[in-house]
């Protein structure tokens, strides 16, 4: 008995299973859960034409983000500086592209020679450029409190995806910081022996060429031993697998759904926001 519970307990965890924080509701929902809930407000939000109502969707979110997940010093900095940046940007660009033969021209905010920038041009940049950051926000809540590896697991246990094609995308998403850690690997074997050293565009392509075979020659061996390790656990021999961590979707994550229906209706039929105001 003892060494059946000594065996027990020294199960090698899953490396790449997502350390859940200890607090933030979001990280305990599922994911499909925080993909489907934004979707009704994410496709009212491509016709809406007024400014509070997706700065009411951006306020939902952040509350969300601000309240349900940890966030980090970058991912701050990502809802704070660069996502009003963005909207600021793209308000500008479509003011400047915005017809000014079917805008409001009674208030010019900028004049030079014979070109005008009215107000109403900017309202439409700002209207559009709000739109699309309340957007980008709303999808922020799912992709920033959402791995990769719980995202597949969802779609095999609840929608269903054949596992062949869910585990072969994880297992190609995983080369990407494989790829990034032989690559520093190499970059500091280079340094090391001092190889393609000096400054200037002309040494740094030497150094970058020098990397290509290298890893080259380390995504295929890496290729071949996932393929031999899939092989070896009988991948796709058979038409469903044994899932050895379960993603739940429950009562609570019907709730969160349905609340986010509900309040993108109400937002939507106080507001009616279908004309630019």
């Amino acid at each position: 008995m003892s060494a059946v519970t000594a065996t027990v307990d020294t199960v090698t965890p899953d490396p790449y299973a997502a350390t859940r924080p200890a607090r933030g509701f979001l990280y305990r929902l599922n994911p499909l859960a925080k993909m489907a809930a934004p979707i009704p407000a994410m496709i009212a939000l491509v016709f809406v034409r007024d400014l509070q109502t997706p700065l009411v969707f951006i306020a939902v979110a952040y509350a969300l983000l601000l309240i349900g997940a940890r966030l980090s010093w970058r991912m701050l900095a990502l809802l704070l500086l660069a996502v009003p940046a963005a909207i600021g940007v793209i308000a500008l660009g479509m003011s400047l592209w915005a017809d000014a033969s079917r805008v409001d021209q009674s208030f010019v905010l900028l004049q030079i020679g014979e070109w005008r920038l009215y107000g109403g041009a900017l309202m439409v940049g700002l209207a559009t450029g709000v739109r699309l950051g309340a957007i980008i926000a709303l999808a922020l809540v799912a992709g920033l409190t959402s791995s990769g590896p719980d995202i597949v697991r969802a779609t095999v246990q609840q929608l269903r995806v054949p596992y062949r094609v869910g585990y072969t995308a994880l297992a190609a998403f995983r080369f990407v910081p494989r790829f990034a850690h032989e690559l520093d690997v190499i970059r500091q074997a280079h340094r090391v022996r001092g190889a393609h050293g000096g400054r200037g565009p002309f040494a740094a392509l030497a150094r970058w060429w020098g990397y290509i075979v290298p890893l080259l020659a380390g995504a295929i061996r890496h290729a071949e031993r996932v393929a031999l390790a899939m092989d070896a656990r009988a991948f796709g021999a058979h038409p469903d697998r044994t899932e050895r961590h379960i993603v739940t979707f429950g009562a609570v994550d019907a709730v969160f759904i349905g609340v986010c229906w509900i309040g993108t209706v109400v937002v939507m039929w106080l507001g009616f926001p279908w004309t630019l105001n």
